[in-house]
């Protein structure tokens, strides 16, 4: 179930740069209405379980601290998209697998099996392709500035995805931490909204419909399931999953906004979906298959304690 779960979440999330584009908002506003509308949601969701949520303090400062590298995550990716476009953006972006595995490697003790090692190089070069890297326009105007937002963007998402595991080591319902990561988040894009010349507080309603339909669809609904996922599955296993977001974001354009994909697209879709597929069965993480986690009320307090935050 916590893999289905993962794996519906992450469909969810797909559409998310679909919607943005119906809302017509720039990408800093589309993230602050996107997480805004989903605050009061979110809030609901968590006062129903709210007597479960036993996290610590120091845990939920982790998840907000975790909201403030989803900001920076989304902010480098649309910077990268301006500077060497789509598809050279959306493969460095999606390094995060590269910074995920090393760190949780060395933070968490997670190593990665033989079989990661070979197959992840394959899902990325389908990353690629799927995004569109073989066409003539794919490396933009600004190779080497575009270059560096989509490492930084790799690296913030890497980020955001162990603070958040790690926030949620206890197993609390997971709308408490989404809760306190998207209150982050909402801080982090204001933070940043100067570097967007096109950050808007007015927009036409079409275009807040659009963005409420993404806050509860994609913030709500997809991250509710994927933070589900997240503290009882290896950190690298989480991230491989996540790779199907392209894929899915791709097929979701040629069936419902008349896209028309590549050949080479549709060959990158197929290396990403069997690559995961594989990978999934032959195990990301050496010995993870044996480790379950605890019922939350079986745990001592002190094994509810937090390592230190993973480097970067």
């Amino acid at each position: 179930m916590t893999h289905l779960a993962a794996l519906t979440g992450i469909m969810a999330i797909s559409f998310s740069a679909s919607l943005v584009e119906l809302s017509e908002a720039s990408p800093s506003t589309a993230a602050f209405y996107r997480c805004l509308y989903a605050l009061p949601f979110l809030l609901l969701a968590w006062l129903f379980v709210r007597r479960r949520d036993g996290r610590t303090g120091p845990q939920r400062w982790l998840a907000v601290l975790a909201g403030l590298f989803f900001a920076l995550d989304l902010t480098f990716w649309h910077r990268a998209i301006a500077d060497i476009g789509t598809g050279m953006s959306t493969l460095l972006g999606n390094t995060q697998i590269l910074f995920v595995g090393v760190l949780a490697w060395l933070v968490f003790r997670e190593k990665p099996t033989r079989a990661a090692f070979v197959l992840i190089p394959v899902i990325l070069v389908g990353v690629s392709l799927s995004s569109g890297l073989g066409r003539a326009d794919a490396f933009g105007d600004e190779p080497i500035r575009g270059a560096v937002y989509g490492a930084l963007t790799g690296l913030s998402y890497a980020a955001f995805l162990l603070l958040f595991r790690a926030s949620n080591r206890s197993l609390a319902p997971s709308a408490g931490p989404l809760l306190d990561a998207t209150a982050g988040s909402v801080v982090g894009v204001l933070a940043l909204a100067p570097f967007d010349d096109r950050f808007a507080v007015v927009l036409p309603a079409e275009s807040h419909l659009w963005l409420l339909v993404l806050a509860v669809g994609v913030q709500v609904v997809g991250w509710l399931l994927i933070s589900v996922a997240l503290p009882r599955l290896p950190s690298l296993e989480t991230s491989v999953m996540l790779l199907l977001q392209p894929m899915a974001a791709l097929l979701w354009g040629f069936l419902f906004f008349t896209e028309e994909p590549s050949g080479v697209q549709w060959v990158g879709n197929a290396l990403i979906l069997a690559g995961v597929a594989l990978l999934s069965w032959r195990g990301s993480v050496e010995g993870a298959r044996e480790k379950k986690p605890m019922p939350l009320d079986e745990r001592q307090p002190q094994e509810v304690a937090l390592p230190g935050p993973p480097a970067g």
